[in-house]
Order: C-alpha cells, then sequence, then structure tokens
C-alpha cells in the first residue's frame, strides 16, 4: 500500500470522525428544542429514534430503528461473505431491500420534522443529499421552533394526597406506574388515590388508553406499580403469594377448552386457583356451591361448546370465583351479550358484592346497569397521555361533577377531540384534584 493510498484513507477517517461530531452536535441542538435530553444524540440508533419524537412520529421511529438495526447486520454479514456464492446474492438483495424501507421512513420522519416546524415539504431534498449540515442550520437558527415542545409537567394539577387506609375493603395509593419503551420512560398512571369498601360494586371508565388495564394490573398485583396496595389491611405487594388467592380477573376472552364439560372446566380451574392446601373433599364442595350459584347445575355435564352466550359468560366468571376472591375484577363481561341477559349477569355480579365482595367491572355499555353499581372510577389520558385519576366517587356525583346525565356523556367529555370526544380530561382532573385538596382542608 503506496503512502499516498495511507494518506487518504486518513483523511477520509478523519473526514468521517469530523461529519460525525458536526452530526452530534446537530441532534443534540435539535433535542434541546423539542427538550429531549442531549445524552441521546451520541449513539447512532438512539438518535433517529429521538428525532422521530422531535417529528411527532413516534411510531415510524420505532420502525425505522428496528430495520436499521437489520440493516447494519447484513451489511456486516456480506463483508465477510464470498462475493461468488449464492447467499451473498440473497443477502445483498435484502439488504437493498431494507434500505429502501429505510429511505422510505427516513422520508416520513422529515415529513414530520417539516411539519412540526411549520416548514416548507422542500426542506426533504435537503435533508436526504445534505442531512448533517441541514440539521445543524436547523439547530442554529433560532427561527426554527417546534410547534409543540416538549413539557415535564402536564397542565392537569396532580393531588398527591393518600387515601388513609380502611379496614374492610381496597385501598390503593399509586405514586406512578412506568414503564421503558425504545430508550424512553413512559408514565402509565400517577397520582391515583382511592378506597373501596367491601360489598361494593364499582364501574372502572375511561377511554381507549386511559390505563384501565394498568390500573387493573397494578391493584391485582400482577403489575406491580410505585404503589401500596392493601386488601382488608393487608399488602398485596409485599404478601402477594398469600394474597393472590382473595384476588380474581375475568379477561374479555374466555379461556375455555370446548370439548370440556362444565364441570371438568371448573374441576381444572378448582385445581388451579385454590391452595394446595384444600382437600379434594372441600375442592368438590366448592365446585358445587359455585355451579350453584352461577346457575349452571342443570348444564354440569354439557360440553362447554354447547352453551348458550349467557351460560358461558357465566362459567368463565365462575373459572375465577372458584377461589372466593374478595376483590374481583371484571373485564367486559356482557360482550356479545343483549340487555336481557346483560342485566341478569350484572344483577349475579351485584349479588357477588352484596356478600362482603369488592366487583369491579370494566363494560362499554354501563347506561343499561348503572343503577347496580356504587361508584365510578373516571380514568382519563392528560396532556402527557398519562392515565389519571379524573373522578371517584358514587355513581350520582359523578353527574354532578361532570354536569352530565350518562355515562356515556361523562365518557365523551374525557375522550380526546380526535376520537370524537370533547378533550376536557386536563379540565377534569385539575378539578378532581382541587376537590380532593378543598376535602383533605375541611377534614384537617
Amino acid at each position: 500500500m503506496s503512502d499516498y493510498t495511507v494518506f487518504f484513507e486518513n483523511i477520509f477517517l478523519i473526514g468521517q470522525f469530523i461529519l460525525f461530531i458536526l452530526l452530534t452536535i446537530a441532534y443534540m441542538l435539535i433535542f434541546t428544542k423539542k427538550g429531549i435530553k442531549k445524552i441521546f444524540a451520541i449513539i447512532p440508533i438512539v438518535r433517529e429514534y429521538q428525532l422521530s419524537i422531535v417529528a411527532e412520529r413516534e411510531e415510524d421511529g420505532r420502525t425505522f430503528c428496528i430495520v436499521d438495526f437489520f440493516y447494519e447486520i447484513f451489511s456486516l454479514f456480506i463483508a465477510t461473505m464470498n462475493q461468488d456464492s449464492a447467499l451473498f446474492l440473497f443477502s445483498a438483495i435484502a439488504e437493498l431491500t431494507l434500505a429502501i424501507i429505510l429511505f422510505i421512513y427516513s422520508i416520513r420522519i422529515y415529513l414530520g420534522l417539516c411539519k412540526e416546524f411549520n416548514k416548507s415539504k422542500k426542506w426533504i431534498f435537503l435533508f436526504m443529499i445534505f442531512k448533517t449540515f441541514t440539521l445543524l442550520y436547523w439547530g442554529l437558527n433560532k427561527n426554527f421552533v417546534p410547534q409543540r415542545p416538549m413539557v415535564k409537567d402536564t397542565s392537569a394539577q396532580t393531588s398527591n394526597i393518600y387515601t388513609s387506609a380502611i379496614e374492610k375493603g381496597l385501598t390503593l395509593n399509586l405514586k406512578e406506574r412506568t414503564a421503558v419503551k425504545f430508550f424512553r420512560k413512559k408514565v402509565l398512571l400517577k397520582d391515583i388515590h382511592l378506597a373501596i369498601p367491601t360489598g361494593h360494586m364499582v364501574l372502572l371508565l375511561g377511554g381507549s388508553g386511559a390505563g384501565k388495564t394498568t390500573f387493573v394490573n397494578a391493584a391485582t398485583g400482577y403489575e406491580k406499580a410505585d404503589a401500596e396496595v392493601l386488601l382488608n389491611g393487608k399488602d398485596v405487594y409485599q404478601d402477594y403469594e398469600e394474597m393472590k388467592y382473595d384476588l380474581g380477573f375475568v379477561p374479555q376472552q374466555d379461556l375455555m377448552r370446548d370439548t370440556d364439560t362444565v364441570h371438568m372446566t371448573l374441576s381444572d380451574a378448582a385445581a388451579l386457583r385454590l391452595p394446595s392446601t384444600v382437600s379434594i373433599f372441600e375442592r368438590n364442595k366448592r365446585i358445587k356451591e359455585v355451579l350453584d350459584l352461577f346457575g349452571l347445575s342443570a348444564v354440569k355435564g354439557n360440553l362447554v361448546s354447547s352453551l348458550s352466550g349467557g351460560q358461558r359468560k357465566r362459567l368463565s366468571i365462575a373459572m375465577e370465583y372458584i377461589s372466593d376472591p374478595a376483590l374481583f375484577f371484571l373485564d367486559e363481561p356482557d360482550s356479545g351479550l343483549d340487555g336481557v341477559l346483560a342485566r341478569k349477569l350484572f344483577t349475579k355480579l351485584r349479588d357477588i358484592a352484596n356478600q362482603g365482595k369488592i366487583v369491579v367491572v370494566i363494560t362499554h355499555t354501563p347506561d343499561r346497569v348503572i343503577d347496580l353499581f356504587d361508584e365510578v372510577i373516571v380514568l382519563a389520558k392528560d396532556f402527557q397521555k398519562t392515565g389519571r385519576l379524573a373522578f371517584y366517587g358514587p355513581v350520582e356525583d359523578a353527574y354532578s361533577f361532570f354536569g352530565k346525565q350518562s355515562m356515556e356523556e361523562i365518557l365523551l367529555s374525557i375522550n380526546p377531540t380526535d376520537e370524537g370526544g370533547e378533550g376536557k380530561s386536563d379540565e377534569y382532573i385539575s378539578k378532581y384534584s382541587t376537590y380532593l385538596s378543598e376535602k383533605a382542608g375541611q377534614m384537617a
């Protein structure tokens, strides 16, 4: 290798290093304008994802990062292969395909940048040809400002008023529930404090993405949060192995085998849900009690596939109720049922609550059975799309608080405008926070 070749290779490497530094600085400047940490600008794939967040194109950024990862793998793989092999040709085609996908998603992200900074789409051409210097110019130019800079605090107030533990019932003080997705910490739930006495049936109301499932998982200890969860004075998180038999959750989709009989289905559920210390005699007695309670004794020998919709729903609930839980969550138990069957099912749930249980139900059609509920928990997405408590209290008080006459109207008032709602979630979250503060002041 000649001296000239070595010289030019060194010049090329120095040039690449300088471009990397300039691009890193450009990312830092852009991230600063959006309120994103500068440290992300140092890591190649991570900074591309963060740029998609600046452009309000996070989903595109995720796809770009995944494709980019495989593109780099293929590039390294091809560099070590024999160019005459069939595998090399296949890998080269795959690499080209990934490059095209990257190109498409780059355009989508740059289009998002142009929209977010309120600039002409013509800038895309400069991004594709002179990415480093274009980003650097955008970062340095004070006239280039994003329309929606990220903020640390939502406009909705935070109450931070912890609920005192009750001896009989559920006490939940949840500071926050977070998750890390694609190098980014997200707060899924925040500032939820409530107490539900035993014998109460509660509606869990909230739009899509408001955090209903996350709330249920946190309350049952399935996914722990930064929270204290007490059930009848016992800590669910600290004593989970002991407490798990007191917690029941019925998902929207049942998990039954059509080829089993009703009795076999409940027998299998009893083997899973009841403690190993329970004798066979006690287990069979419990199965009989549950069959009678849910009106399934007459069909205990029938196959699951032969059951009606209402019977199947009752069996699905009976499977979880076999352990005699003190706290019972149900997700859309009336899904697919007409008004008459739904009414019968919810009446049965009301009877269960009256036996000294806590029953919490998620349903999209609450108004047809709202008279059976004691309280309603209203979850709403705040400005940062974090699930917050917009109200908890008696049903009649909820109508007064929101100034509405139905649960459907309440739901519409907190849903975002792009989902057909009124977009008043932050307003009601703040209003409820103020209500709690005033209530606490009166009690002090």
